[in-house]
Formats: structure tokens, C-alpha cells, sequence
């Protein structure tokens, strides 16, 4: 028996059913509503993903010009045809500005 626990990897993986490496950026959020939100950028890969228990944990393709605001209905904020809340877009945005760089074309 090990002492060490899991990595948090493997761990938001099993939590949403995504593919989820070591080598990956992860972000974690748990809103107001008790609804959990994980983040994934893959080194090299153009677009983020993303997973929502209150979507049933449908995986979302993000970008960095992927957040809209009022497209739909005035105010309302979205991702991917996702509705999200404030907090949540706000979350978003700062783990698509803190990957961008794993974004980027590699040489």
C-alpha cells in the first residue's frame, strides 16, 4: 500500500470521463450550484477542452475567442453553445489566457 495520493490528472479525469495526462494544463472549478467545470489544454493542440456536470460531462472544443456574450439572448454568456455564469466565463478565461502559450505552434 502507497501512501502517495493520485494525481490531481487522474483524478479529474475519473471525475469527468476525459483523457487527462500529466502533460496537460488543468483547471478545476466548483460554482455556486455545487456544478463542477474541468479545463484541459494538451501541449500543441489548438483547442482546449472542456467538461460541465451540468452538461452530463459532454466534452467542449475552446479557444481563445470561444466565450460569447449576448449572441444568444442579451447578457447571456456562452461556450461552445454552452450557457455558462459569470463566474464561470471568468474561470474560463483565465485557464484559456494561462495555456495560450501551450496553444502555439511547436517548432
Amino acid at each position: 500500500m502507497t501512501d502517495t495520493p493520485p494525481a490531481i490528472e487522474q483524478l479529474l479525469a475519473r471525475l469527468c470521463g476525459g483523457s487527462i495526462t500529466a502533460r496537460d494544463y488543468v483547471g478545476y472549478f466548483l460554482n455556486e450550484h455545487g456544478e463542477e467545470l474541468v479545463f484541459a489544454q494538451r501541449p500543441g493542440e489548438k483547442t482546449a477542452r472542456l467538461w460541465h456536470s451540468d452538461a452530463d460531462w459532454e466534452m467542449f472544443h475552446v479557444g481563445d475567442h470561444s466565450i460569447r456574450v449576448g449572441e444568444v439572448m442579451d447578457g447571456m454568456i456562452t461556450v461552445e453553445g454552452l450557457i455558462i455564469n459569470q463566474s464561470e466565463a471568468t474561470w474560463l478565461s483565465s485557464c484559456l489566457a494561462a495555456s495560450r502559450h501551450l496553444r502555439r505552434r511547436q517548432l
